[in-house]
């Protein structure tokens, strides 16, 4: 094509397009775990927000309610499970390889005092409030500096990532009907979309929800037994057992069994071992514990949600264990999502692009249809 029949307006329009596309990409780039993080609070909570939308017709209030009182809150919770486990790492490494003290604001003795949940208990907030410790605050101005930058940093994050979970509840229909309305050909894009959204909802909802819900209260319950263990037959390393166990359930079929039987068979040789026959009654409600409150009541919970797997379980169990290695710690997430998108995409659109075949969503069949109705990303359905 020669120059002059270029439309030169046209080709700036693009290169504009082009330029803000890239600028878009490295924001997200930059900021790829705050973003994935918020695609998980999306799918861990739209579940809960279907519900309270039909009784609170207002899809903002409705948004909100999902995210700050329940999607807020568990993180509270899942963050204080992981600065017990982070303490005892501390304690485990002798204080060199994993030192949470690092962290501005933090010393051992405060790490001691919060992951303990008995040292909390009993607590005398009262101290806290004397002039002596204001004065001793105010005069270590750069340690304060330092730590609201450190902590003002992570609120931002989590500002993003809520921010993103709640606008995608409110406004995920629009966002979908828009892709669909003015990019989709014969119904692609729809059924592309249903089968991605349908393996986000069983894979971020139910199965790393329910590890991380199961963790959280291993991490718990096994700190809070140990508080009344008999001398020298306790939970071995209690909340790192509790996390082993919350990542364990991740295995299909046994799950935590994997951590549990292992601890509790270790704790009766011990206690045998030792002639404290007296104290297997804790082992045995160390035992039950895990099998009531650990293992099966979070999976009962959650259980009927879980739908529609269509992924091969090796394939999710390679993605769970190479995506931390690849990326960091949002690998668990970013990880299964991109084989998501790989599998769905070599499924439906692929073998049409290798036989140079128009490309037909077969996918979308009238009993399929039938089914589950048109693909809406962020739509009050049935979960």
């Amino acid at each position: 094509m020669p120059f002059n029949d270029v439309d030169r307006s046209r080709a700036v329009w693009w290169g504009v397009g082009g330029l803000l596309v890239a600028a878009l990409t490295y924001v997200v780039y930059s900021f790829v775990g705050t973003f994935v993080f918020g695609v998980f609070i999306y799918y861990a909570t739209r579940p809960v927000y279907n519900r309270i939308r039909r009784r609170i017709p207002q899809p903002s209030v409705a948004a909100a309610v999902a995210i700050f009182a329940l999607a807020l809150p568990a993180m509270l919770l899942v963050g204080y499970a992981l600065l017990i486990v982070a303490n005892q790492l501390y304690d485990l490494t002798n204080r060199g390889v994993f030192d949470p003290t690092r962290i501005p604001g933090i010393d051992q003795e405060l790490l001691d005092t919060l992951s303990d949940p008995e040292a909390i208990l009993a607590l005398d907030w009262g101290q806290y409030l004397t002039v002596d410790t204001i004065s001793r605050l105010a005069g270590s101005v750069s340690n304060v500096l330092d730590a609201v930058a450190f902590f003002g940093t992570g609120a931002i994050h989590l500002f993003v990532m809520l921010a993103l979970a709640f606008y995608l509840l409110r406004d995920g229909g629009r966002l979908s009907r828009f892709f669909t309305r003015f990019a989709d050909q014969n119904g692609v894009i729809q059924a592309y979309g249903r089968a991605v959204d349908r393996d986000y909802r069983s894979i971020f909802f139910g199965n790393i929800l329910n590890a991380m819900l199961t963790g959280t209260i291993g991490v718990i319950v096994y700190s809070l037994l140990n508080v009344a263990a008999p001398a020298g037959n306790h939970i071995p390393a209690a909340a790192l057992v509790g996390l082993l166990a919350g990542v364990a359930s991740l295995v299909p079929i046994v799950g935590m069994k994997l951590v549990y039987f292992p601890v509790a068979g270790f704790m009766a040789i011990r206690a045998a071992a030792n002639g404290d026959v007296g104290t297997l009654w804790f082992v045995a409600v160390f035992a039950l514990a895990s099998f009531v409150v650990v293992d099966t009541i979070p999976d009962l919970v959650l259980r009927p949600y879980v739908s529609g797997r269509s992924l091969h379980v090796g394939a999710v169990m390679l993605a769970y264990t190479l995506g931390p290695l690849l990326f960091g710690w949002y690998g668990i997430f970013l990880m299964p999502m991109l084989l998501v998108l790989a599998v769905h995409f070599a499924r439906i659109v692929l073998p049409e692009l290798l036989t140079g075949e128009p490309i037909k969503p077969y996918a979308v069949d009238p009993s399929y249809l039938t089914a589950e109705g048109p693909f809406r990303f962020g739509d009050v359905e049935e979960e």
